[in-house]
């Protein structure tokens, strides 16, 4: 049976918006992979009282609860005060712990002030992480029927006490000779919400493996996690559900697990022997800085063109005068030209092209948000589409670079 987990950040720096808790993110994220669900997300500031019942209503909800921060030596780092204070469970200074500190300082050459012994005190009977690029211990212990978590805030200290000893720990504790594994199938044009309605009945009926769709920048994933005694049984429990799921939206699927839109397609570009170019007005250059950060990019790449003005277009792309007066530079005309000009210029067998108009204002009577995507190949494919963007400047951008990747996507299919 799967445990409910709970993720409590600690500091009014949180509060206040001076750091964004980027912790509660990445560690739902690997407790997701291990099967323990994510129930509350909680932050709460440097005050005794309100840690304190904090941790009092999680105790009350949730099976796991995991804390970051407040660990530290100053008065305002209150995290161990505000459980002991809820618990009265004992603490007692952790001897390796407080060698490490005050190694710490001799190698620093700085002399150790009172309030750093704090950091060494742990609850008698805990499971101590020992910090290895930090100073303050982690603790795991359990306290009325519930497996208490206490990490640092620090995020280079913090995750690999989660890696390392953590999550093997709830692992064995949730699931005695177990094995979890996890997919993630991932998709382009296609919405969350349609995603979900498409596998609706899948997810209606999902026990194990199960079926999380959740919505990223560059499109949708669908986290499938499944448990079994053996390896062999989970992967079959996976393929089995990932055949059902591509069964019904298997059009909009373009790789699995850390594949991305540009491995993807760098891929599928090596199987075809394709190299493509690009012309980008709007886009200033983001679709082919896209494909150049996957590695290898250098054998389909030849090049871009970024033509941002007018003159650029005509003086190097060799659009001509003509077409750029009687249909102007947001047009179908000007991306189809755009795209075979520039395909032709750097000797690809492939070239795509984005005009458009980003914002603020309105250009050639057209409004904002309005993008044209062509794209031009040697083999004698032409493809130019009016789209609407919804957003501000960089989203619209954006938008028009991930349609371009799912077009060329459904062309090399």
């Amino acid at each position: 049976m799967g445990r409910n987990a709970e993720i409590i950040a600690v500091g009014t720096e949180l509060l206040l918006g001076q750091i964004a808790n980027t912790n509660a993110k990445w560690i739902s994220e690997q407790l997701a992979l291990h099967g323990i669900n994510v129930y509350y997300h909680g932050v709460v500031g440097d005050n005794l009282t309100r840690v304190k019942d904090m941790f009092d209503n999680a105790g009350e909800r949730s099976d796991v609860v995991i804390i970051t921060g407040g660990l530290g030596p100053t008065d305002d780092d209150l995290t161990r005060e505000a459980f002991q204070l809820l618990s009265g469970l004992n603490m007692e200074e952790h001897k390796l712990s407080m060698d490490n500190i005050e190694a710490f300082f001799a190698k620093h050459k700085s002399t150790m002030t009172p309030n750093n012994r704090k950091q060494a005190r742990v609850f008698e009977g805990a499971h101590i992480i020992t910090n290895k690029v930090g100073m303050a211990p982690g603790m795991i212990l359990h306290y009325n029927d519930t497996t208490w978590v206490f990490l640092p805030g620090v995020p280079r200290e913090m995750k690999p006490m989660v890696v390392e000893e953590v999550l093997p720990f709830l692992s064995r504790e949730q699931y005695q000779n177990t094995i979890i594994k996890s997919y993630v199938l991932r998709f382009i044009g296609i919405g969350e919400s349609k995603l979900e309605h498409e596998l609706k009945e899948l997810i209606d009926q999902q026990n194990n493996p199960t079926i999380a769709p959740l919505a990223q920048n560059d499109g949708v994933v669908i986290r499938l996690t499944a448990k079994a005694a053996t390896e062999g049984d989970v992967i079959q429990l996976l393929e089995q559900t990932k055949a059902q799921v591509l069964a019904k939206v298997g059009d909009y699927y373009f790789g699995m697990n850390d594949e991305t839109l540009e491995s993807s397609l760098l891929k599928r570009l090596l199987e075809k022997n394709h190299q493509i170019t690009s012309a980008e007005s709007l886009t200033g250059g983001k679709f082919i800085e896209k494909i150049i950060s996957s590695p290898g990019a250098s054998r389909v790449c030849k090049g871009s063109v970024v033509c941002y003005d007018q003159s650029v277009k005509r003086n190097v792309l060799n659009i001509p005068d003509e077409l750029l007066i009687n249909h102007g530079t947001v047009s179908e005309e000007c991306a189809l030209a755009m795209s075979k000009n520039v395909a032709e210029l750097l000797n690809s067998s492939i070239g795509i092209s984005f005009t458009g108009i980003a914002g603020p204002d309105p250009v050639e009577g057209k409004p904002v948000g309005t993008v044209y995507i062509s794209i031009y190949m040697k083999d004698g494919k032409h493809f130019v589409e009016k789209y609407e963007f919804m957003g501000n400047r960089d989203g619209i951008r954006h938008r028009a670079v991930i349609k371009g990747f799912e077009i060329l996507l459904n062309l090399l299919k």
